[in-house]
């Protein structure tokens, strides 16, 4: 992989016909480092936000490799890089395939489930194995997610202790609970919003749950989204945790994708014309720039030019290199306001769902990728500006012991 100091060096020799994506590992091993650091149990990484070879690799090393895996590929990227990981299998539709691949020919044992049905198929293709840690996933509002997710995944608080007391007797492991408070999360008490709701469902079916796995949801900074400290998602989690009915040696997981590798990666795009306040780019929403356009959200946007433009800011729309005129984001992307063809933009924080959720439509889509070591976008993991709150001797929220079916 070529190396620059920082996408400005692309102005001073030939850049390549395409986008560039700008990968930043460091910027991985210092949200690895701070999760490592700050979350009280395991983190997993959702390897979906980014399956390249660079964040893997900080992820896993720096999270003791331990990693989340969502399909075959992503099961065997981990698994061959490290041997050792522990993998789980967390979305709760698979097919029997996935299933039975995942289980027989690279060791997984925990799958997440969100309907009887589903947990038959994983009991069936993996042989009624009894030493499966099964995670029952469940919906929950998604209020505060600039994205919710709860529409597609998730047994209700109402039907959940009818499968927790299912999954329960199919296993002689531990059994889980999980959730996903939405994409980009901008409220730290919906973490300990939703524990509650989870921990009544636990309650009414009286069964001993092992797990509590808070998904994902953990912010990256964005214009107009600015969330608060990662720290105050960290306490609110601990502080749901310390009155949720599980046992009393409960893992707690977390599954942050995004948040751990959104600062790791841009796109420096080229301008193939201006039409007023659009700008028609070599990138775009087949391309690395998925969540500006299908999303609508803004990212940060800085011209890339030898002298520095000493022109106002000013509201711009992007337009893709494809013929669809779906491909187009509407931001405003804020830049000088005398940009124009030829010039070279870089549109940052995109390290997560970037390169990932690239095609090949209409021709378009080869990325050239480059590494840099500069840091030039807000970060999440500065010097924390709340208190860490202490994790306490875990109690019990009940006096009545929870029957074991």
């Amino acid at each position: 992989m070529d190396s620059v100091l920082s996408p400005l060096d692309l102005t001073a020799r030939e850049a390549p016909d395409g986008p560039v994506a700008i990968a930043r590992p460091h910027r991985v091993t210092a949200a690895a480092e701070w999760f490592l650091a700050n979350f009280p149990g395991e983190t997993f990484y959702a390897v979906k936000a980014n399956p390249a070879r660079g964040c893997s690799t900080r992820s896993g090393k720096m999270a003791s490799a331990v990693s989340t895996s969502r399909r075959r590929t992503e099961v065997a990227l981990v698994a061959l890089e490290f041997p050792t990981a522990q993998l789980a299998f967390m979305h709760p539709v698979k097919s029997r395939r996935a299933i039975g691949r995942a289980f027989h020919d690279f060791g997984v044992k925990t799958f997440a489930l969100d309907s009887e049905d589903e947990l038959n198929k994983i009991l069936a293709e993996t042989g009624g194995a009894k030493d499966l840690t099964l995670v029952v996933r469940f919906a929950v509002s998604g209020d505060g997610a600039a994205y919710p997710l709860a529409r597609k995944f998730g047994v209700t608080e109402e039907e959940a202790p009818a499968l927790l007391r299912r999954a329960r007797q199919a296993t002689e492991e531990m059994l889980g609970v999980s959730f996903h408070v939405g994409t980009q999360c901008m409220r730290p008490d919906a973490y300990r919003t939703a524990m509650d709701g989870v921990n009544r469902a636990i309650v009414e079916a009286g069964v001993l749950v092992d797990v509590v796995d808070v998904g994902g949801g953990f912010p990256a900074i964005y214009p107009g989204m600015t969330p608060p400290p990662m720290i105050e998602y960290v306490n609110s989690i601990k502080q749901g945790f310390e009155e949720m009915f599980v046992a009393q040696n409960a893992k707690l997981w977390a599954e942050p994708g995004r948040a751990l590798v959104a600062e790791a990666g841009s796109t420096v795009a080229r301008v193939e014309l201006r039409k007023g306040d659009a700008l028609y780019l070599n990138d775009g929403a087949f391309g690395t720039l998925f969540d500006a356009t299908h999303l609508n959200w803004s990212f940060p946007a800085k011209l890339l030019r030898a002298k520095e433009s000493r022109a106002r800011l000013a509201p711009f729309r992007l337009y893709g290199p494809t013929c669809d005129s779906m491909d187009a984001a509407a931001g405003p992307f804020m830049l000088p306001a005398d940009i124009g063809e030829g010039d070279l933009i870089e549109i940052g924080s995109l390290g997560a769902y970037g390169t990932a959720m690239g095609t090949r439509f209409n021709g378009f889509g080869e990325t050239v990728t480059m590494e840099s070591k500069d840091s030039p976008w807000p970060s999440m993991y500065g010097e924390a500006t709340a208190k860490v709150v202490a994790m306490p001797k875990r109690k019990r929220t009940s006096t009545k012991k929870p029957k074991q079916v």
